[in-house]
């Protein structure tokens, strides 16, 4: 299936790049580039696109409100949201998470790596390693201005710990072998943990897993 691909970014030369990476990939092709994040909007609700690779700075509509309402759009349930952020906008990471977006990724990232994370948020899967990156979302969830959400009293003592194992980035394969089950025992769970919590994809599973302390500081 070809993964059918947006870019957002009022940087000329950097989309121009990315256009060309992602065409080289023979199983994605670009269907829109957007110079500001009115224009991603517009185009991911007439583009056909799968996903979405979005900026943060951009003139008119920043990238975290044009996720936002990308998100918020039932008719684009189906369309997932990579954010670009550079090391010196951390801050902004879990407000785009947060705005419904499935991932990050720095943009100095080797051209491989862009490739593999837009195939893995396509997939459904959040872009949310273990190491550093768990402990950056970590430090901004946790910070006094984040909001406080209801803890996932819903969820077995299994969930709780399919959740945690979640938040640290693990996928379905990775969690069933740390637990002793089964890879599709493991997405079973996954989902149904996103059904009784109502959550869009495995990036708001995270937030919810540090906003609800079942991943607290320092236990990553």
């Amino acid at each position: 299936m070809t993964i059918r691909v947006l870019l957002a970014d009022d940087q000329t030369l950097v989309r121009e790049a990315f256009a060309m990476l992602v065409e080289s990939a023979r199983d994605m092709e670009v269907v829109g580039q957007a110079a500001t994040g009115r224009q991603a909007v517009e185009l991911a609700r007439t583009g056909g696109a799968d996903l979405v690779v979005m900026d943060i700075r951009m003139p008119d509509l920043d990238g975290i409100e044009a996720t936002r309402l990308i998100a918020a759009d039932d008719d684009l349930a189906g369309v997932r949201v990579l954010v670009l952020t550079t090391y010196d906008t951390d801050e902004y990471i879990v407000d785009a998470l947060r705005a419904g977006a499935s991932g990050f990724l720095v943009k100095d990232t080797r051209p491989a790596e862009l490739l593999d994370a837009i195939r893995t948020v396509a997939a459904g899967e959040s872009l949310l390693s273990p190491g550093p990156t768990a402990r950056l979302i970590e430090r901004f969830l946790r910070s006094p201005s984040a909001p406080a959400t209801g803890g996932p009293e819903c969820l077995s003592e299994r969930e709780r710990e399919v959740l945690a194992l979640v938040a640290r980035g693990l996928n379905n394969t990775e969690i069933a072998e740390v637990l002793g089950l089964s890879p599709l025992t493991a997405k079973t769970h996954v989902s149904r943990i996103m059904g009784k919590l109502a959550a869009r994809d495995r990036a708001q599973l995270v937030i919810v897993a540090y906003e609800s302390g079942i991943v607290t500081p320092g236990n990553i």
